[in-house]
């Protein structure tokens, strides 16, 4: 490895480990090298070899020691960086006028709501918002088989999380005889007819593109078998269809269902109705009776504008703008019911705030903040193409949003004991974060102390170790329990920094670390650890829901007395 790749690692090193109190890790400095040298890809093991050497020797050096060597060597980190502005907001919207801009978000209540939901009510809130128009919630209650009130009270209560306002709260079902208005106006001009043919042969003649029989019937016809879908066919026996166009490439304009019988009982509505207006019927005159004058929703949506337009054109109604964008989706976190609901009935999950999900209450459990959501989806802008993101991309903007308030905390896992003789005090006052004033917190002393495992590896009889906060300490036995002395104005430049807490008040809790859930599309059985940590007793002064940085850790989301939730680096 030449002398000018080793130079760059080490600046790197330097400004990481300089920029999170003295310390820095491999696996960082490893991602931010290969990002500005691409080149070294094929020789990750190679260069991660002289990464770990050097990190190594960055993490031994003292903070002082580590600006010293920046000034001298890389003075260019300590410049103040220029603040670049993020991208806020949206595109212009099609034919949009000030004022006069509405738009809805029409969540089904068939599940709980998810990162992709938040995108959609994002993205048109902001937009009615951007022209002071009119914001729409419209419960898409049609579909009695799936919906439930848990549902709807689950998508209320992830949308108030999230802070979004609404002018309107509605359900479409609060329209049903509107409904049942414009299917006989269809029916009546010949737009559309009453099918009794069995689901599998519809199937077989949409995609053989071969017109069905019951489209010849005349309307008188269809008027008595639409009577009948309320009154005497059983589900399944009719449904009413449009008449789209059979030959069309389009499978979605091959006389679609409109209406259909179902006999399950309504969550708010009970047994009142049982023949039901698909979605694409529903959204369509909702859109238009609602003055809706601009419909966003994600891409799978996009073939279906075309049936969208023409069912508003048969009926003489006006048709709103339709926009699409992609899905949104993390890595290796699918938020499709159809994968999410068996593994919690298999209980490989808990429930759906299980903080390995993408939903809204996983994510809100974890740690994640409203307002990192909002800018991390205006961040991504109004594309179409596939939206499969790295969780770390959320991660980036939630740490703008909980460093200012988090409370720092020391915390050791796999404790080693250690004995100070000598310490000359019985308490120590220390400031609740190192930059904002957080107030202080008081640790009562004794002689008994606990530190992490994984710094009592680095230690060697005979050496000097710095107690963040309390001073040094010189390490005279080891016998799998450490003996020390506190040391006065101990010289030494290079010495290892470590957290630690008191023995007789350490509070045990169990930290929880979400990994990634699949990977190649599997379930990943190691997606949750769970540590043992032991930590101050101010954490337990702390509300549940309080954001902690446990120091050389990671920030964390207090979820009970005896628990906390890992949420990122």
């Amino acid at each position: 490895m030449n002398e000018e790749v080793r130079k760059e690692i080490r600046k790197i090193a330097l400004q990481n480990a300089f920029e999170h109190e003295g310390k820095t890790q491999d696996k960082i400095v490893l991602v931010k090298i290969l990002s500005t040298k691409p080149e070294f890809r094929t020789k990750v093991k190679e260069i991660g070899e002289v990464i770990t050497e050097i990190v190594n020797q960055v993490n031994q050096i003292s903070f002082d020691g580590q600006r010293k060597e920046i000034e001298e060597n890389f003075p260019e980190i300590l410049i103040p960086k220029e603040k670049i502005e993020e991208r806020e907001g949206l595109p212009p919207l099609e034919g949009a006028q000030q004022g006069k801009v509405v738009t809805r978000f029409p969540p089904e209540p068939n599940g709980y709501p998810h990162i992709g939901h938040a995108k959609a009510a994002i993205i048109n809130a902001e937009y009615a918002k951007m022209y002071d128009g009119k914001f729409i919630l419209r419960m898409d209650d049609t579909n009695p088989e799936a919906e439930r009130m848990e549902y709807h009270a689950a998508i209320k209560v992830g949308l108030d999380w999230l802070g979004i306002k609404f002018d309107v709260i509605k359900n479409t079902s609060d329209d049903m005889e509107l409904f049942y208005k414009k299917g006989i106006e269809l029916i009546n001009s010949g737009k559309a007819y009453v099918c009794t043919c069995k689901r599998d042969n519809i199937s077989n003649n949409r995609r053989e593109r071969k017109v069905c029989k019951c489209s010849l019937g005349d309307i008188k016809h269809n008027i008595q078998g639409w009577e009948k879908m309320f009154e005497k066919f059983k589900p399944g026996d009719a449904i009413l269809r449009f008449r789209g166009d059979m030959k069309a490439d389009n499978a979605v304009m091959r006389d679609p269902v409109l209406f259909r019988i179902i006999d399950e009982k309504h969550y708010t509505l009970g047994n009142k109705y049982r023949v039901w207006p698909s979605y694409d019927f529903a959204v369509a005159i909702e859109d238009s009776n609602d003055g809706i004058t601009h419909a966003f929703r994600s891409k799978e949506f996009e073939l279906r504008k075309e049936l969208i337009d023409a069912i508003l054109d048969a009926l003489g109604m006006r048709k709103p703008h339709q926009g699409f964008f992609s899905r949104l989706e993390f890595k290796g976190m699918p938020v499709s019911k159809r994968i999410l609901k068996p593994l919690i009935e298999e209980g490989k999950v808990s429930w759906y705030d299980d903080p390995r999900l993408p939903t809204l209450e996983s994510l809100r459990r974890r740690g994640i903040k409203p307002e990192a959501i909002r800018k991390f989806i205006l961040s991504l802008g109004l594309t179409k193409a596939n939206t499969l993101a790295p969780f770390d991309a959320l991660e980036s903007f939630n740490r703008k949003f909980v460093d200012a308030n988090s409370i720092r905390l020391y915390m050791v896992s796999k404790p080693i004991k250690l004995r100070i003789k000598n310490l000359p005090f019985s308490f120590v006052e220390i400031p609740n974060h190192p930059i904002k004033d957080m107030g202080k917190r008081k640790i009562d002393l004794d002689e008994n102390f606990y530190i992490s495992g994984e710094d009592a590896k680095n230690i060697k009889e005979g050496t000097s170790i710095r107690l963040l906060a309390l001073g040094n300490i010189m390490i005279s036995k080891m016998n799998g329990e450490l003996e020390g002395e506190f040391v006065k104005n101990d010289s030494t430049v290079d010495i290892q920094k470590i957290q630690w807490v008191p023995q007789k008040n350490a509070h045990v809790i169990k930290i929880l670390i979400p990994k990634q859930l699949f990977i190649d599309e599997k379930f990943n059985e190691d997606s949750l650890e769970e540590l043992v940590a032991y930590t101050e007793p101010h954490y337990l002064q702390l509300k549940e829901g309080e954001e902690i940085q446990f120091v050389r850790f990671g920030y964390c989301r207090k979820d009970s007395q005896n628990q906390a939730i890992f949420s990122h680096k």
